[in-house]
């Protein structure tokens, strides 16, 4: 299935740019961030890298239930996350909640995934924001965990909160964008922001997405927002009147 089209969307009504590296370089409040294909949130200035429901160990958990899953999830995710690393090369790395599904799936880890969670701590700063997930925070990893972040005139946190609240960076509703086609519609996991606060797509390999059209997203915007859908190496800003509800 290829990637969408990049939908018109008015000048006036949204600040933002693409970028020669596929990223989608987006007004956030008072600051700028960049919208990266991965699902990741970059604060260039800050060296800030931000990924939100990672939801690691979701395949083993489902098994654990008798749902057999392949258990890959996790190698996959970290496969991602190691690649933005490497890429931007950032001074913090942010974990915005739910980074674990389940408050034993710290336990579950694979030694050597283990020990690239551990790597991710080593010449940065490493903060793992509490998600309903993982209330409890890593047990035996390091890094400094927090409820909420106040960065780059932002607030980090997981879950958004009902009404206004400018400047907020969130996750948890794991956004997804299912776009109008000529030929059809096509479905991708994306960004959501009225440029004054942003819902992160959730990173995990298994942890799927939220239609934006959803009742769950009402309210957070106080104008129709912008979806940056994920394409396989860009960023597609998509109007509000493109996105179809499932």
């Amino acid at each position: 299935m290829s990637a969408p089209a990049p939908a018109p969307v008015p000048s006036y009504a949204y600040d933002f740019a693409a970028a020669p590296c596929g990223s989608l370089r987006v007004g956030l409040a008072a600051g700028e961030v960049m919208l990266r294909a991965s699902g990741a949130l970059w604060l260039a200035r800050e060296g800030a890298l931000v990924v939100a429901d990672l939801h690691l160990e979701k395949g083993s958990s489902y098994a654990a239930r008798g749902q057999l899953l392949p258990p890959y999830d996790t190698r996959e995710t970290l496969d991602r996350l190691e690649a933005e690393v490497a890429a931007l090369a950032p001074a913090m790395v942010i974990l915005l909640g739910d980074t674990f599904h389940d408050r034993r799936s710290e336990d579950r880890l694979a030694g050597d995934d283990a020990e690239r969670l551990r790597a991710l701590a080593r010449s940065r700063t490493l903060v793992w924001v509490i998600g309903n997930h993982d209330a409890d925070g890593p047990q035996a990893l390091p890094g400094e965990t927090a409820d909420e972040l106040s960065l780059a005139g932002l607030t980090l946190r997981h879950e958004p909160r009902g009404g206004s609240s400018p400047g907020e960076a969130a996750g948890h509703l794991h956004p997804a964008a299912k776009v109008r086609a000529p030929r059809g519609t096509v479905r991708r996991r994306c960004f959501v922001t009225d440029g004054e606060r942003i819902v992160l797509p959730a990173f995990g390999a298994y942890a799927g997405g939220l239609n934006v059209r959803d009742q769950a997203f009402a309210g957070l915007f106080a104008r129709p927002p912008l979806a940056g859908a994920l394409g396989k190496a860009r960023v597609h800003a998509v109007g509000w009147r493109q996105l179809a509800a499932d």
